[in-house]
């Protein structure tokens, strides 16, 4: 994975050493494993969220990982333009490289641990899908979409876009110097990261090398939820074994405790629950059948926006 890398984690800021007697480490609720499908315009996905109540996910929605998928040339896919209200997209590419481009003028290429978030607030139509180079070469293809819910109060906001490289990643490594955590939102252990959220949450991708173990310390009022990307390991203090595509849910305390069998790769990620009704659909998330109603009707009346005429250029 050419995710963000240090040559030595060594020189990086450690997480505090945690006192497995006096911390009280969070009891892993539920784990679940993703059934795969397809998106957009027939790219492979795994839905890491799909069997999870909501009342655990809160204040996320939804999570695809996207490949990982090794295309041939003339393969890789995206998304046509679609609209979204209500809520906010945050995707962040791992291998390969994806573009993005919305109504309002915003967008972007990501690679490398670059984050692409878009509030869509009121409304607003986009469009990801791979370089036409990429799509003409062929290539590895990695990343992950999350829909992070936005509050009564925000859900009509004015949209904007978020251009997040990698290399603003705040990074840490665990006391043993076994694992690399890169903070994407939120804080870690008073270190944080780049991302600008109206509802507060961390989201952070962790690789540990075999044997390592990260007791991580995690906001009380926070949900917190553990997704593996790839190899194998153990979630829990009663270490029950995770690998690939498999979503490990906690319970209240204040650590999270995940231990490496091979070399694992997480998205670790939590928030302050919103607790207001959702009513979601398609590419809506709203908070009454009602709302969702007057979302599609003002879409199809073009109150959402407009395709542009002309392709947007994109960041380097």
């Amino acid at each position: 994975m050419p995710a963000i890398t240090v040559d030595d984690v060594l020189v990086l800021p450690r997480l505090p050493r945690l006192d497995p007697v006096t911390t009280e480490f969070r009891a892993v609720r539920r784990l679940t494993s993703a059934p795969q499908g397809y998106e957009g315009e027939g790219f492979p996905v795994r839905r890491a969220f799909a069997g999870v109540p909501m009342s655990e996910l809160d204040p996320f929605i939804h999570l695809d990982q996207m490949g990982e998928v090794d295309y041939a040339p003339g393969e890789p896919k995206g998304t046509p333009w679609h609209p979204h209200r209500g809520f906010e997209t945050v995707t962040y590419m791992i291998d390969g490289i994806m573009d993005h481009q919305d109504s309002l003028g915003g967008g972007g290429s990501i690679s490398n641990s670059d984050t692409q978030w878009m509030t869509a607030g009121s409304g607003i139509l986009h469009i990801e899908a791979p370089p036409e180079h990429l799509v003409v070469s062929g290539g590895l293809f990695h990343g992950l979409q999350l829909w992070v819910n936005l509050p009564r109060a925000a859900k009509m906001i004015d949209p904007k876009y978020q251009d997040i490289r990698g290399t603003k990643a705040a990074l840490l490594t665990t006391p043993d110097g076994g694992g690399l955590i890169r903070v994407i939102a939120g804080e870690i252990a008073g270190h944080r990261g780049p991302g600008s959220t109206f509802t507060p949450i961390n989201l952070t991708h962790i690789t540990l090398q075999p044997g390592a173990r990260l007791d991580l310390p995690w906001q009380t009022d926070y949900n917190a939820l553990v997704y593996t990307l790839s190899g194998e390991g153990w979630v829990g203090t009663d270490m029950r074994p995770v690998r690939l595509g498999q979503l490990a849910t906690y319970g209240p305390g204040e650590a999270i405790r995940v231990e490496a069998k091979t070399e694992l790769d997480l998205f670790v990620m939590g928030g302050r629950p919103i607790r207001e009704p959702v009513a979601h659909y398609g590419p809506f998330v709203m908070n009454t059948r009602a709302e969702l109603k007057q979302a599609f009707e003002d879409y199809q009346k073009g109150r959402l926006g407009v395709v542009p005429a002309a392709r947007v250029p994109h960041t380097d």
